[in-house]
């Protein structure tokens, strides 16, 4: 592939002024639309060395036969130009927003003769004031239920309201003592509107004020021996109390922000909008972002603020963010214009804000792990996946089985690997192993000897006994076959092999010879973690074992790209496809297996070796733990600062010095 771009513009050609850019393709369709300060500046990055681009940088400007720009005066200019073209085109190279639900609001129709509450998803009602959004529908009819018992204001739709003010007679939520409108002949039209001008104050500020003001009428009228507006008051104080307590109180009560918690990786990010009025949560909206390009989370938070306060959500004066995106000044001149009002952008580095931000991101990663679960494990999308797979990597048939690997270590110690299932694009969690590695001189070392090991067990069903290597899987030292293989919680004995040398399952239980027997089962596609030289070692420990009909491939992670032994080129999936999602899944589903076998196998070594010392229990073993922090560092220490620690006397210091040093 040539490096240079044949519509590559000449050096002189691009402004220097701010502006946007679009790329196109051959069909004159928009592929990706961007902003810049610099244009010149800006482009010059797409137009570097093919193969320093990142690599769906490099698809993108490759795909695309022309670029083309306009300058604006201003960085808010190039900022609204560019999300007006976003709507309009819809660029496949751009973020994608998948919201996929509208939330529902609590309107109050102002710009009616007698205003009412209603529970609405449409936010384009003229005159109304919204109050929202909230997570559920129900949280909505809750509020409008507590607020009428303080503020009994219409509810009734606008026909029956109508025909109730034609006929004389009250609506149904009239009879019912749920309405108050005028039509109920209580109240007239303006003392109507004072009660719905009591109600938006409080739904909008939620001050504790009113409630005071009408816990001192409650007093006055009891007092006045006026017991029946006495319970009223009573009556109202208990319910805007009780709409308080459904919102959580979270910081000062003339805190008015929006804050964003944002989750991403390679492929996906999640957003969490936790809307703060009054120091208490109104309410929280989510939603998940398909990312096309590998964006920073600079960039990422750029065009969520671009997304986010479209149609009629009005930003508030502060906006809350877990990092300050390059063009924050422009962002903010933009997004005061739609306030009609200074607004502020600011990264929350320590304090109550920071700790809301924490929890606001906590739910944005909960929100990725579930869209990714859900699109994992819809049978439509796994079907894709897999067919896709199958186009993909060359296969003959769809890969029905898929086994991964992963290695993890700590400082070339506690070697330990994982072998995961996938069947039909689902975890088959009862056939997870676990490898331990007694030396290795590497990453691709460790895989090939567990590969070697794992592929051991794919030999036919008639395969005699001397066929079969005599140690257990092949001729590794002895004390290697103790840690052998190992089920997701299994006892090391369980899958490892015959204990007098012969042949595996010579002499196993029925529930052992089926573990092993399911072990055997030959995948379709084997992958590993990692890129050429995890592929080149896998394929080694593959070829060597003479086992036929296993497709190899590894993923690599920075990239996210699928490399095939003896390929110079990886395979590219696009970003957002199933079968890219299926294959990230297996992967990290690896090495979380790996890692957590590896963490408790440190920790079980730490206390093994610590036990063995005499007159050394758990309480004493902690205490040393936590002062010194590890073993290493408790080897290091003297002895006096040793017996300098509470329970530990001079010459059990002398014992624990002696024991670690030997």
């Amino acid at each position: 592939m040539s490096d240079a771009l044949s519509y590559r513009p000449k050096p002189g050609e691009i402004p220097t002024e701010p502006g946007v850019y679009r790329f196109r393709d051959a069909s004159r369709r928009v592929l990706y639309v961007g902003k810049a300060k610099n244009l010149r500046a800006r482009l010059s990055n797409y137009f570097a060395p093919l193969s320093s681009l990142h690599d769906r940088t490099r698809r993108m400007v490759t795909t695309a036969t022309s670029v083309e720009w306009t300058t604006v005066g201003t960085e808010v200019e190039a900022l609204q130009l560019e999300w007006t073209w976003i709507n309009e085109f819809d660029p496949p190279f751009n973020v994608q927003f998948k919201d996929d639900k509208s939330y529902p609001y609590l309107a109050v129709t102002l710009g009616d003769e007698a205003p009412r509450a209603l529970v609405t998803r449409t936010t384009g009602i003229k005159g109304a004031r919204y109050f929202g959004p909230y997570p559920k529908v129900w949280a909505v009819h809750e509020t409008i239920d507590l607020m009428l018992k303080a503020f009994p204001i219409r509810t009734c739709n606008n026909a029956n309201y109508k025909r109730a003010m034609q006929s004389g007679k009250p609506c149904f939520a009239g009879q019912i003592g749920r309405c108050f409108g005028p039509c109920s002949g209580k109240v007239g039209i303006e003392e109507h509107r004072a009660i719905v001008n009591e109600f938006v104050n409080f739904m909008g500020s939620q001050d504790r004020k009113l409630i005071n003001s009408l816990t001192a009428q409650m007093k006055d009228a009891a007092l006045a021996q006026d017991y029946e507006t006495a319970a009223r008051r009573r009556d109202q104080v208990k319910a805007l109390n009780a709409v308080l307590e459904k919102s959580a109180v979270v910081l000062r009560d003339n805190v008015d922000i929006d804050l964003f918690g944002i989750e991403q990786d390679e492929l996906a990010a999640a957003v969490q909008l936790f809307i703060v009025r009054g120091g208490r949560i109104r309410g929280v909206r989510g939603w998940v972002v398909d990312k096309e390009l590998d964006l920073s989370m600079s960039e990422l938070v750029d065009s969520i603020m671009q997304t986010a306060y479209t149609g009629d959500a009005v930003p508030p004066r502060e906006i809350v963010l877990p990092e300050l995106p390059d063009d924050a000044d422009a962002l903010e001149g933009w997004l005061g214009e739609i306030a009609h009002r200074k607004v502020r952008l600011v990264a929350a580095q320590r304090g109550e804000k920071a700790a809301l931000l924490t929890t606001a991101t906590q739910n944005a990663k909960q929100a990725l792990m579930l869209y990714k679960t859900r699109r994992s494990s819809d049978f439509v999308a796994r079907s894709k996946a897999l067919e896709d797979l199958q186009e993909a990597l060359g296969m003959d048939s769809a890969p029905l089985r898929m086994e991964c690997y992963d290695v993890s270590h700590l400082g070339g110690t506690n070697i330990v690997a994982s072998m995961v299932v996938f069947e039909d694009g689902l975890p088959r969690k009862d056939e997870y192993r676990r490898f331990g590695v007694p030396e290795s001189t590497d990453d691709t070392d460790s895989l090939y000897r567990v590969l070697t090991r794992r592929l051991a067990y794919l030999v036919p069903d008639d395969a005699t006994p001397e066929a079969l290597p005599k140690s257990g899987v092949i001729p590794v030292p002895a004390d290697a076959t103790a840690d052998l293989l190992v089920g997701d919680g299994e006892d090391l004995a369980e899958a490892a092999p015959g204990a007098d040398g012969g042949a595996a399952g010579e002499s196993d239980t029925p529930e052992v010879a089926a573990k092993r027997k399911k072990f055997r089962y030959q995948p379709n596609l084997l992958i590993v973690d990692g890129g050429q030289p995890q592929v080149a070692a896998a394929a080694r420990a593959l070829r060597e074992s003479g086992v036929e009909g296993i497709t190899l491939c590894g993923i690599a992670k920075r990239l996210e790209e699928i490399w095939l032994p003896d390929s110079d080129y990886p395979v590219i999936l696009p970003r957002n496809s199933d079968a890219l999602f299926l294959i990230q899944r297996i992967r990290d589903e690896a090495h979380r297996f790996a890692i957590t076998h590896q963490r408790a196998r440190r920790k079980r070594d730490i206390n093994t070796i610590l036990g063995e010392i005499p007159g050394l229990g758990p309480a004493r073993i902690k205490v040393l733990l936590q002062h010194f922090g590890s073993v290493t560092r408790l080897r290091e220490a003297s002895v006096d600062s040793i017996a300098e620690i509470r329970g530990i006397g001079p010459a059990l210091a002398e014992g624990i010095h002696r024991h670690l040093r030997a």
